[in-house]
């Protein structure tokens, strides 16, 4: 078990005073049986009234709304967390399940539902003929295809920092042969949805203790990676841009059918075309 502290700071700036939309956060990390959350607490400046709920994935949204014009927007989250997953997990696979193809169950079918369903249009199925290279037989081990995947995303793709907004399709990275941690996993779960597999997208932070970069992919940054449902062992996480199988390092914070539906900040602003001036993301997460 380690103890971790998550600092996550977002800036805007405006060349003038503006009037602020009410803004969507998802940045309570996301508890579960190997993260016990110890305390969550997010500031926003200007002074804005936040409200909680949950949304349709179980995920802790916050909503902040504003009263007031401001050329400055900051919103500080800071968390302390326990993450006690093992570096590398045995899953126990239903015997079922053991080798591909499987079927889901009627209930696991239905349940799954849009998890199964490819979200970006791919009339060539490109990103299910390019996963289905990885099947190396009929039938073959529903793991090693699985971590030949999530592998073979590492090997085609080069990760690259991207700062602008916005998610590329499968396509498009397998055309560039490049893309961010969001695009590898995109790219991941899109092609094993392509093979059958229920699968959903995450977002949240990487932690790694020999690191000392903000990189996206490094330690200290936001991240997204992926989960597949396998029945008996559940959803397990598989991270294609640093090629892990597991959540050892890995504090999740949403997940979501959709890489858009997972935006840690997102929000809009009133005022003349030219006002925003720029925005600022600094995370920091420590032992």
């Amino acid at each position: 078990m380690i103890a971790l502290t998550i600092h996550h700071k977002t800036t805007y700036i405006y060349r003038r005073p503006v009037s602020l939309g009410p803004h969507r956060l998802m940045l309570r990390p996301r508890e579960s049986r190997d993260l016990r959350l110890i305390s969550s607490n997010v500031t926003v400046t200007p002074a804005a009234q936040v409200t909680w709920a949950q949304d349709v994935f179980g995920n802790a949204v916050a909503t902040a709304a504003f009263q007031t014009m401001s050329d400055t927007l900051v919103i500080d989250s800071i968390a302390e967390l326990e993450l006690s997953a093992v570096a590398w997990p045995i899953f126990d696979v239903a015997a079922s399940a053991i080798y591909y193809p499987f079927q889901y169950s009627a209930d696991e079918w239905i349940d799954l539902g849009a998890l199964t369903i490819q979200q970006y249009p791919d009339s060539a199925a490109r990103s299910r003929d390019w996963a289905q290279a990885f099947v190396r037989g009929v039938p073959t081990d529903t793991l090693a295809l699985l971590k030949d995947l999530s592998a073979g995303v590492a090997t085609s793709i080069l990760y690259q920092s991207r700062e602008d907004e916005g998610t590329q399709s499968p396509v498009q990275t397998l055309d560039l042969g490049w893309g961010s941690c969001r695009d590898l996993a995109v790219l991941f779960v899109e092609a094993a949805r392509g093979l059958g597999f229920g699968a959903r997208i995450v977002s949240g932070y990487l932690y790694h203790p020999d690191a000392t970069t903000t990189t996206p992919g490094d330690a200290g940054s936001t991240h997204a990676w992926a989960e597949i449902y396998v029945p008996g062992a559940g959803w397990i996480t598989f991270d294609p841009t640093n090629r892990g199988v597991g959540g050892f390092n890995l504090i999740p914070v949403a997940v979501a059918r959709d890489i858009r539906q997972a935006v840690p900040v997102a929000g809009s602003f009133v005022g003349m075309p030219d006002a925003f001036q720029g925005m600022s993301v600094e995370v920091l997460v420590t032992s």
